[in-house]
């Protein structure tokens, strides 16, 4: 995977696609000249095989320099970077010792690519010591992120692409692929064309256009989600399809789980979420009778006050039947950001480690301690991205650094956010625009690296790690995100850990950490690629996880079809999840 492919191909880059978790591959020519670019879809890419979006497309033309931050800024004064990183690493410092290491935060994006995310976790969590980094993933995949924990020991999406066309029923819940996903839709309706028995059923409350061409439409009511799996579960169990030896020997808890979803007749879940039973058994009866099943989810399920319980409902429909990790089978946790993901395997929410290593278990925090050689570690959860605000607000966090997003946009209580932040002593932003409406309340203006100008990793819904390569120069005094948290940390005492030249080097010690003690004891495993050369680096094809030290990278994976699962009994989980009204007002409890 990392030596027969080339960056460049007939004078083109080849790189990832920016916009959503799908993470296409693309072909990207440039004039020289004219400065001018042509994109269009990498036929070679195992997610896209050359479809590409409207977004896609025409990302040419997003590439001009109007509103672009191109120098840093302090206190409204342009400066040199010398200075704007003294400044961020003096302040910190000092904001430590008098405050401790919980009074700073940072706050990062699905927009960094995963050598960014590695370096800003490396330093919070092992060198300041708090757990104090959210992203803004938080938002749309913290939900899945849960769900799987709970029901399979890690965050693991068990599927890939192509089980969408292997299936022969595709069951979409709160996802409007067509809109949100465009080129899974087009894969997923160029199946149907070529099988038209492939039936797709979706079910969300609103008639989008993914509905619209669906076999079946359940308009549930919003929220009742767990109310309609709980009684796929107990249709399941009573029309014979319990796969009695998959469940005895790989899981535990179904006796529960199955307890909880009989609180519910099929007349009440009818009423609750609105659909006739005749809708609810011709469902029911469809899912049964089917055997290549896959079940999408995406925003409709993750974004809820009961969400995780949603994916939980799910999941449990899956494990009863023992559909899951065969070719059409499984349960499917579609990504909303382009690198969520990614930002998920480096430990990017407050509550977890790089690698998929826990935060709370004593074993994982002395693997990565002694991995990093780091004064400290986190040793408990830090604040998650709305809570972390409030903490800003209200004068606990005193120094705060936010890189490629705009919390005072997209977070909930925006008015709070920017409350919070106008009376906070010290804001830093990383960012490629110069005005934002949580730029103007930063003191300190980093300019990072926008798409075309980054190089690095991402990694899609189906656990594809693949390259975001540079192709256009580095505009005034530009520079990508992984060397500013780099260069603060060497300012702050910590040179020798944070001494990466490129950004290779960061992804050889992420891919390193991923091996250490692991032997099969944890999900992600790329330690095939911790020797990985520059040279091979540049040309590394897509390739899914994991690659564990000395196997060859695989361009298909799929989990749980030995039934090994990553619990301490390595048995999977039934999660018994009740059906409750949706909350009022939002949780913020995830």
């Amino acid at each position: 995977m990392t030596g027969a492919a080339h960056s460049k191909e007939a004078g083109a880059t080849r790189t990832t696609c920016p916009y959503c978790g799908v993470g296409c591959g693309l072909q990207v020519t440039r004039d020289a000249a004219t400065g001018a670019v042509a994109v269009k879809g990498d036929t070679a890419h195992p997610a896209n095989f050359g479809r590409t979006c409207s977004k896609g497309a025409a990302l040419g033309e997003t590439l001009g320099l109007e509103g672009r931050l191109l120098h840093p800024v302090v206190d409204g004064v342009r400066v040199s970077w010398d200075a704007a990183l003294d400044r961020v690493a003096s302040v910190f410092s000092a904001t430590i010792a008098e405050h401790g290491p919980d009074s700073v935060a940072f706050y990062v994006s699905g927009q960094l690519l995963t050598e960014d995310y590695y370096v800003a976790n490396k330093l919070m969590k092992g060198f300041i010591g708090s757990g104090n980094i959210d992203t803004n993933s938080r938002l749309c995949m913290a939900s899945a992120v849960a769900g799987h924990k709970r029901a399979f020991g890690t965050d693991t999406v068990p599927g890939i692409y192509e089980d969408l066309e292997q299936a022969d029923l595709v069951v979409l819940v709160g996802s409007n692929l067509a809109w949100c996903h465009p080129v899974l839709f087009q894969r997923l309706a160029a199946a149907k064309a070529a099988r038209p028995e492939l039936t797709v059923v979706v079910i969300d409350p609103r008639r989008t256009m993914t509905a619209r061409s669906a076999d079946l439409h359940l308009a549930l009511n919003p929220g009742s989600d767990v109310a309609l799996f709980n009684g796929l579960l107990v249709h399941l169990q009573e029309a014979g399809k319990l796969d009695a030896a998959f469940v005895q020997d790989h899981t535990n808890g179904l006796d529960a789980a199955l307890h909880a979803a009989r609180a519910l007749s099929l007349a009440e879940i009818a009423e609750i979420t609105g659909l006739s039973q005749a809708e609810l058994r011709r469902f029911y009866d469809l899912f049964a009778r089917t055997e290549r099943v896959v079940t999408g989810f995406s925003q409709g399920v993750n974004q809820s006050s009961a969400g995780s319980d949603k994916v939980n409902a799910i999941l449990n429909c899956h494990l009863l039947t023992g559909r899951i990790g065969y070719p059409g089978m499984g349960p499917f946790s579609i990504t909303g950001q382009p690198n969520a993901m990614g930002g998920r395997e480096v430990g990017g929410l407050a509550n977890q480690l790089a690698c998929h290593m826990e935060l709370g278990e004593p074993e994982h925090r002395r693997i990565v301690q002694d991995f990093w050689r780091s004064p400290r570690i986190a040793d408990r959860p830090g604040l998650k991205a709305v809570d972390l605000f409030r903490a800003v607000k209200d004068g606990r966090i005193k120094a705060v650094w936010i890189a490629g997003t705009n919390p005072v946009d997209s977070l909930p209580d925006a008015d709070d956010v920017q409350a919070g932040l106008k009376d906070c002593p010290f804001v830093v932003v990383s960012d490629v625009m110069a005005v934002t409406d949580t730029a103007r309340h930063a003191h300190v203006l980093l300019p990072a690296a926008a798409w075309g100008e980054k190089d690095g990793t991402v990694t899609n819904s189906e656990r594809r790690i693949s390259r975001q390569r540079r192709f256009q120069p580095w505009p005034g005094e530009v520079r990508a995100d992984w060397w500013i948290f780099a260069e603060v940390a060497k300012r702050m005492g910590w040179a020798d850990a944070f001494d990466y030249a490129a950004p290779v080097e960061v992804f050889r010690e992420f891919a390193a950490l991923s091996g250490v003690e692991n032997a099969g004891t944890r999900d992600f495993d790329i330690s095939a690629l911790a020797d990985i050369t520059a040279e091979a680096y540049d040309a590394l094809l897509p390739v899914q996880w994991p690659c564990p030290k000395g196997e060859v990278p695989r361009s298909e994976r799929r989990f749980f079809a030995d039934g090994q699962f990553y619990t301490p009994d390595r048995r999977a989980r039934f999660i018994a999840t009740a059906w409750r009204a949706p909350a009022e007002q939002i949780s913020h409890d995830y």
